[in-house]
């Protein structure tokens, strides 16, 4: 069989079941981290063969230990590589020689650890590349199936007896991170099917490793945990394998700083940053994101009963029953602060509440007070709001009879909780045990009103996976960047219209203008970004003379700002102002590819930092959307009583740029119109400004 062809049910079985496990490095010291694998796989009930290797001991707990790999007297399924970073190389060699199918290394210091752990990555890729043998990590702490029985790991936190086991699949980029998720979920009573720690991925992905999975009856869901988006392809299919069989998957990302920001051409690279590319990646993957780890543990069950919207779907309607109004309040505030709606209900819906002798208040959060605490109230409440059509999901939130009566308090969630709309329990005191009925009923429940609040965000603005999408990987950096009058020849032929433009020579020539006065002069340069940085603008010049000064002076500028940079041409535009004044940009991302992005336009831009993302190209639907989800474009809705905005131009406009994903004439690494001028519905918009910075094709 050629290297690294082996079939996927063959590595996945000795990743997740295997039949045998070699423990390199296991340690007969009780204190240290090398000797939790082996007393984890016995506790657990592990029925295959473990094998122990330690040269200097003939026995590790009581086992009879091995001095290698190469003495074992038989070729285990999987080795957990248990020793220092030196010799887990050796032990990797070891493993390819013996063809062993998989190892786990726990080693660090090799994608972290600078140019020495860059050149023993490359060690480890070599191995694999010569051979059958797959890698989990380096830095990994391991791989566990808790329906096998199968706990392949050094962390402390699966010491612990009676782990739950359930259907859900975790794969983190942090090990540490699965002890936090299984502690929490034995309190909760959440059950996991498998975990993995995919350490640095230099082989096995994250994305390859869930893939494999997909197919296990016993996995109903899945919890991604990620640092960065690392080997996007492996991810984008895996994503969309488990949206085709309904599965659904949440994502808990960190990097949401913008501290990539100052090494970006363009204000989009500062405005997406690292975090904006993940962020339309996993939503165009169909992927839920949340915001805090809790909701990470808490936001599946309603995701299964929550469906992706499709294209054009835009409601976001929630409705609140509650015995505690400052409970409700709670929720209502956290929905508001994510542009959640909690809807009023309606006329016919009050009827029917009264008609089922529930008295509500005609507010938006219907509190039923003491009075819900009966069942038959609750229950009535509960049915009538489920049924009324003008909610997405309904709440209800619980106060302290969920802590001292949790059978009465929850029982009548429980029961409404077969509607095919979906019901959420907010359980507001420390209420372990109405939780775990809720739970054990499958009805979706929160601590907090924030981990409440966040995973109705996310169900409510997943979007089914872009199936079409195209995913390139991009260059590492662009190649050459185009001057001003460059960038509009391309958005000529992409079909943008952009203000006319000519460029004079510096000096005492005649200026003869194909265009009115006033004018805007700005320096003809591909090699400065930012224009008014280097005092390289200058506005409302009216006439020849103030053109040639304003070169002059721009000239000036750019050689104080610039050292031996002399500017030989200004480019001269007419004034051009229309209603308001949008950025849109395009970029190509290292592993997540093309993004497309909207952004509020001007010299603000970066402080607004009101911003729509998507992964390229776009369809005028998702061009819409983009523009509704800015609270900018607001402006151009008649308000105040302003005239409408040409927004179906500025969709078309989207639409244009986010072709460049698919232009096979020319490869674009970055391009942004800022600004982008919007006028009067049916006069359409005008760039006024361009930056365009290409890459070779070679380089994708």
């Amino acid at each position: 069989m050629p290297p690294n062809s082996a079939p996927t049910s063959s590595w996945a079985q000795a990743l997740l079941a295997p039949r045998s496990i070699a423990l390199v490095g296991a340690s007969d010291d009780l204190s240290k981290t090398s000797a939790r694998p082996l007393q984890y796989l016995r506790r657990a009930g592990y029925q295959g063969t473990i094998y122990p290797i330690n040269p200097r001991r003939p026995t590790v707990l009581g086992e009879t230990a091995w001095a290698s790999l190469d003495a074992l007297p038989a070729v285990p399924d999987h080795a957990f590589i248990l020793t220092p970073t030196d010799d887990a190389i050796a032990a990797a060699e070891a493993c390819a020689r013996l063809g062993i199918p998989v190892a786990t290394i726990l080693a660090s210091n090799f994608s972290e650890g600078g140019d020495a752990g860059l050149a023993r990555v490359e060690q480890l890729k070599a191995i694999c590349a010569a051979s059958g043998l797959r890698i989990l990590g380096p830095s990994s702490l391991g791989a566990i199936n808790l329906h096998s029985r199968t706990i392949i790991t050094a962390n402390a936190a699966f010491a612990e007896s009676d782990l739950p086991r359930g259907g859900i699949f975790v794969a983190s980029h942090s090990g540490s991170l699965l002890g936090g998720l299984i502690s929490r979920g034995k309190a909760r009573n959440v059950g996991f099917a498998g975990l993995v720690s995919v350490g640095n991925e230099i082989d096995l992905s994250l994305g390859e490793i869930c893939a494999a999975t997909l197919d296990d009856p016993n996995v109903t869901g899945y919890m991604l945990f990620l640092e960065s988006i690392r080997r996007a392809q492996d991810l984008r299919d895996f994503a969309l394998a488990a949206a085709e069989r309904g599965k659904p998957v949440v994502a808990y990302k960190l990097g949401r700083s913008a501290a990539a920001a100052e090494l970006a051409l363009s204000h989009t690279g500062a405005l997406a940053g690292e975090d904006g590319f993940a962020a339309a990646f996993l939503a165009d993957c169909g992927v839920a994101r949340v915001n805090n780890f809790e909701t990470l543990l808490e936001a599946l069950p309603l995701l299964h009963k929550l469906p992706a919207r499709a294209a054009g779907q835009r409601t976001k309607r929630v409705g609140v029953v509650t015995t505690t109004g400052g409970g409700a309040a709670m929720v209502v505030d956290e929905l508001g602060i994510r542009d959640i709606e909690v809807v009023k209900p309606s006329h016919a819906t009050f009827d029917r509440l009264g008609e089922a002798g529930v008295a509500a208040q005609h507010e938006r959060i219907i509190d039923l007070t003491l009075a819900g605490t009966r069942y038959e109230v609750m229950k009535a409440a509960l049915q009538t709001m489920l049924a009324a059509p003008e909610f997405d999901v309904v709440v209800a939130v619980t106060g302290s009879s969920a802590r001292f009566q949790p059978e009465l308090a929850v029982k009548p969630v429980i029961d409404s909780a077969g509607s095919a709309k979906p019901l959420v329990a907010f359980v507001v005191p420390e209420a372990p045990d109405a939780l775990t009925m809720l739970t054990q009923a499958g009805v979706p429940n929160f601590r907090t009103p924030e981990s409440c609040a966040d995973a109705i965000s996310a169900a409510l603005l997943r979007r089914q996976p872009r199936r079409e999408l195209p995913l390139q990987r991009g260059p590492a950096a662009a190649t050459r960047q185009l001057d001003e009058l460059e960038a509009y020849r391309l958005l000529d032929r992409l079909g943008i219209a952009h203000a006319p433009a000519v460029a004079i020579e510096v000096g005492p020539q005649a200026v003869d203008l194909p265009f009115a006065y006033p004018v805007a002069v700005k320096l003809l340069s591909a090699d400065i970004a930012h224009k008014t940085e280097v005092g390289g603008v200058v506005l409302n010049v009216g006439d020849e003379a103030g053109v040639k000064q304003a070169a002059t002076k721009i000239a000036a500028n750019v050689a104080a700002h610039r050292s031996g940079a002399a500017l030989a041409q200004v480019l001269v535009q007419p004034m051009t102002s229309g209603l308001g004044e949008m950025l849109l940009g395009y970029r190509v991302d290292p592993e997540a590819g093309p993004i497309v992005l909207l952004a509020a336009g001007g010299i603000f831009t970066e402080i607004y930092r009101d911003r729509s993302i998507r992964l390229a190209p776009v369809d005028l639907d998702g061009a819409r959307e983009m523009i509704d989800e800015l609270a900018i474009t607001r402006v151009f809705r008649g308000f105040r009583n302003k005239p409408h905005g040409d927004l179906d131009a500025l969709a078309r406009a989207i639409v244009a740029l986010s072709r460049l994903a698919v232009d096979d004439k020319v490869h674009v690494r970055d391009a942004e119109i800022n600004p982008l001028i919007i006028n009067e519905v049916g006069s359409g918009v005008v760039a006024v400004d361009a930056l365009v910075a290409l890459a070779d094709k070679e380089d994708s």
